[in-house]
């Protein structure tokens, strides 16, 4: 990517060292780092615009209702939806999850029915359709992956056979959180379609990596957090077509999300204001209002192919290292810009800790992905995982650190 160094320049934190070396951030996967002009939108909004939204006639009520209701358009942009109001904030893609899956599927779910999942998921894209489907009668199935380290993806053949009418809802990850799997979304929403199942994709590991565009995908929900893609915690989106959103009932309630309220009962106001009951999160959604255009400064394109450049690189290098098990898509297949492996012998978390002393932030443990761990016959795997303002060199120092590790457990 052209101007890396300037990029890096943005995210203050990137300029440390640990453990007397250089900060090597590459946690990714778990949270991506926040730019100045994302610090700056909420240290601006606190000290000038503060106040709550919506039912405020004072100037500081109408500035923040008006950051925070163009915010909810940027992101709308963001992802080509048709219409802001499709655009629900929430606290991040579990919480989204959990709201489709409460309300949607306790309205259109009944015992025969089959939500329908992969093997790759993240818990937050497991458990809550393990807790609609128990509560409706209905049936989970999953879509297998292929191979001993997954690296052949999706079974699209299985797939044929279990995408049945009975089929209600088809949810899957866009990219696996642990194997790097990019996987085919309009594909999957157009055979969705084809049986009448309503679809969700999990793009907490898409946003701000790739161009997203839900009309294209033809997806019904789409969720994602915005501590992945350069903006704050505790601020997340819920897209849904606003066919299905204004039919959808609330999954909180409360004030704000009201039409009229009586002793008796209470009529709810459309969407997306009656899927965000009391005081919204203002300062985060506006600051993930900056995350999108300073992401979209960059380009998006660009940060694919760097993404992609990077997951190849680590690929060959790491490759090259005795007695390592790297899990997800071979070497020369596309990957997203993250890997996961495993040494015999060695636990992750061990990895990671003498990684440390390095200067390396790495993940390792099992990913909130403990199904798939135990289909692969691991407890756990390290995991790198990139992002635009990561470089070869720093893969590099990654390697390095392993084969210190390495050697020191060989004793």
């Amino acid at each position: 990517m052209s101007d890396l160094a300037r990029t890096r320049a943005d995210f203050p934190i990137l300029h440390q060292q640990v453990n007397g070396k250089p900060l090597v951030y590459l946690d990714n996967g778990a949270t991506s780092q926040k730019p100045r002009a994302v610090i700056d939108a909420l240290v601006r909004y606190y000290e000038r615009n503060n106040s709550n939204v919506h039912r405020g006639l004072h100037a500081l009520s109408m500035r923040a209702t008006d950051a925070y209701e163009g915010a909810r358009t940027r992101i709308a942009n963001f992802i080509h939806a048709a219409d802001p109001a499709e655009i629900i904030f929430t606290r991040g893609t579990t919480e989204s999850i959990n709201i489709v899956a409460r309300s949607w599927a306790h309205a259109h779910l009944k015992p025969g029915d089959v939500i329908l999942t992969t093997e790759m998921e993240h818990h937050s894209s497991l458990v809550p359709w393990q807790q609609a489907a128990k509560a409706a009668g209905a049936t989970l199935k999953y879509i297998p992956v292929l191979g001993a380290d997954a690296e052949g993806g999706l079974d699209y053949a299985a797939l044929d056979t279990l995408l049945t009418p009975a089929v209600k809802l088809l949810a899957f990850t866009h990219i696996s959180n642990t194997l790097g799997t990019i996987n085919d979304a309009a594909e999957l929403c157009r055979r969705a379609r084809a049986v009448g199942a309503v679809t969700l994709i999990d793009a907490a590991q898409s946003i701000g990596h790739a161009p997203i565009d839900v009309q294209s995908l033809g997806c019904d929900f789409l969720v994602f957090s915005g501590h992945k893609m350069c903006g704050p915690t505790g601020i997340g989106v819920l897209y849904g077509r606003r066919a299905l959103l204004d039919k959808l009932a609330p999954d909180e309630t409360g004030g704000g999300m009201v039409v009229t309220v009586t002793y008796e009962g209470a009529n709810w106001k459309p969407s997306p204001e009656r899927h965000e009951a009391g005081t919204p999160n203002v300062a985060d959604a506006i600051a993930l209002g900056a995350a999108c255009d300073y992401i979209d400064a960059i380009g998006r394109e660009a940060i694919a192919a760097h993404d992609h450049h990077l997951g190849a690189v680590a690929m060959e290098q790491l490759s090259a290292i005795p007695g390592i098990r790297i899990i997800g898509p071979r070497l020369g297949q596309p990957r997203a810009g993250l890997v996961s492996f495993a040494f015999p012998d060695v636990h992750a978390h061990d990895i990671v800790t003498f990684a440390d002393e390095d200067g390396l932030a790495l993940r390792g443990g099992h990913h909130c992905n403990q199904p798939l761990m135990r289909k692969l016959g691991l407890t756990s795997t390290t995991r790198a995982s990139f992002y635009f303002y990561n470089t070869e060199q720093e893969i590099g120092v990654l390697v390095a650190s392993l084969r210190r590790i390495q050697k020191f457990f060989a004793g």
